[in-house]
């Protein structure tokens, strides 16, 4: 039986301050993140160590192997962040480093934000080694170092210690705590519409994998294969239904569903649109009478809790009806995650009401909906401001007394723009994660991106699969 007692989300460290992890506090699949923007001494040291190499060795090809070579100066500035996760993160002080592995895929420049993310991935309680997967991306999301550490993980806790202004600490605790109970649930099968690259298809894999799905691989069988073997990705035992295009792979995922082979949808590497129209055909698709929508759950490393934005892909200028299908559908994945009484933001540019500024007057008509008992479940306030959504110093300056302020769970975006805007800033800005799922369907769908992490991919599944769970107690109370 499903545990149906609400639990809140794993709570966060203040967001500077590092503690370290003993061997028997880690666990495989822990990671943390660290970012850091290459300034003028690191730009220096690169020039130092690059000095007097002739332009074509810059970035050159390694003789007889194929691979792409680069001077020190740029393996330098993305390989020493690895070893200050180790030391202030994962596992932390106390951390003795034993050996290493690395392999340079790009360079990195001056300028650029390099974020390394580790990840456990073995334990050895002989010696307490712990091995972790080490990788290294740019702004871009374009990797730039893979490899491998290994670490003797301390025996006791030590005290935290705070990280400086232009590091920020990444710890995936929130995503973790999400992933850990979707495994301890029963495993659902997925629909995998038309996963024919390398980074859906690993998704998928890796989901199944971690228990959290059982795939079902929809697309040209022999692309799927090609890419599995090229990728060196296990397929026995994974069903594969071959299709021919894209069209009607999404087509046979929603059918999936809607007759319930399927309990979950889950995107591929086709188009967002070429998805979404097979779900919302009138007759074929999973259509409901509520509106559908989008939902993220961002992980900010700036920001106290999860953070749920909606609708920021689905719905372009939603009026106050599609509003309200949109405000239901957040709350109830709130109470999905464990959070039994959300607060929710009604953003707009003002924390006035103005009949200048359409969103501040639909956030009114929300708030006296949510007080005559038309919208339950969360306490609404709006309209705010974003400073003073999220920030309780923005709200107390400008005397803003609510139980919401300065403490959202969720943000209720004035439309398409203003939630996709801010969900890209939130990402690419504060290398927030951003798991996210489409509400209002008869199956949830998972849509996930070619720049999402791998985390934020397998947190976008445990999500489908902890609201899943929950739609089915609330069905049979």
């Amino acid at each position: 039986m499903c545990d149906a007692t609400p639990r809140n989300l794993a709570p966060a460290m203040p967001s500077d301050t590092i503690q370290n992890r003993t061997f028997d506090e880690l666990a495989v699949g822990d990671a943390a993140s660290l970012t850091r923007t290459i300034g003028r001494e690191d730009a220096a040291m690169l020039a130092a160590l690059a000095h007097g190499l002739p332009s074509e060795e810059v970035s050159g090809t390694a003789a007889g192997i194929g691979q792409p070579t680069y001077p020190i100066g740029y393996a330098a500035l993305a390989a020493m962040l690895v070893p200050v996760v180790l030391g202030t993160a994962l596992p932390g002080p106390g951390t003795v480093y034993r050996a290493q592995s690395f392999r340079f895929t790009d360079p990195g420049h001056a300028g650029d934000t390099l974020t390394a993310t580790l990840t456990v991935t073995e334990k050895r309680a002989a010696d307490r080694t712990v091995v972790l997967d080490c990788v290294v991306i740019n702004q871009e999301r374009r990797t730039i170092l893979t490899g491998t550490a290994e670490v003797t993980a301390p025996l006791a806790r030590a005290a935290g210690v705070r990280a400086t202004p232009d590091l920020i600490l990444h710890d995936h605790r929130r995503y973790e705590a999400l992933i850990t109970r979707a495994r301890a649930l029963p495993t659902l099968t997925a629909a995998v519409a038309h996963p024919c690259d390398d980074s859906s298809l690993e998704a998928a894999i890796d989901a199944g994998r971690l228990g959290l799905i059982r795939p079902i691989l929809v697309g040209r069988e022999a692309t799927i294969r090609a890419v599995a073997a090229e990728q060196h990705l296990e397929l026995d035992g994974v069903e594969v239904l071959d299709r021919p295009d894209s069209v009607s792979a999404a087509h046979t995922a929603v059918e999936l569903a809607r007759t319930g082979r399927a309990q979950v949808v889950m995107k591929g590497s086709l188009h967002t649109d070429e998805l979404m129209h097979a779900v919302m055909e009138r007759d074929t698709g999973l259509r409901t009478t509520r509106r559908i929508s989008h939902v993220f759950i961002l992980d900010v490393p700036t920001y106290h809790k999860p953070l749920f934005v909606t609708d920021a892909a689905v719905n372009i200028a939603p009026g106050i009806e599609e509003k309200v299908d949109i405000l239901r559908n957040a709350i109830e994945l709130a109470h999905a995650l464990g959070i039994e009484l959300p607060k929710v933001a009604v953003l707009s540019a003002v924390e006035t009401v103005t009949p200048r500024i359409p969103s501040t007057l639909d956030a009114a008509a929300l708030c006296k909906m949510a007080d005559r008992g038309q919208i339950t479940g969360a306490v609404i306030d709006g309209p705010l401001a974003m400073d003073n959504a999220i920030s309780p110093a923005a709200a107390r300056t400008k005397g803003i007394a609510s139980p919401v302020a300065g403490d959202a769970d969720i943000l209720l975006c004035p439309d398409l723009e203003a939630g996709n805007i801010l969900y890209k800033e939130l990402t690419f800005l504060l290398r927030a994660d951003a798991a996210g799922i489409v509400l209002g369907a008869r199956a949830p769908v998972i849509l996930t991106s070619r720049a999402d992490s791998v985390r934020a991919k397998m947190a976008s599944c445990a999500v489908a699969v902890l609201y899943c769970h929950w739609q089915t107690r609330g069905a049979t109370a």
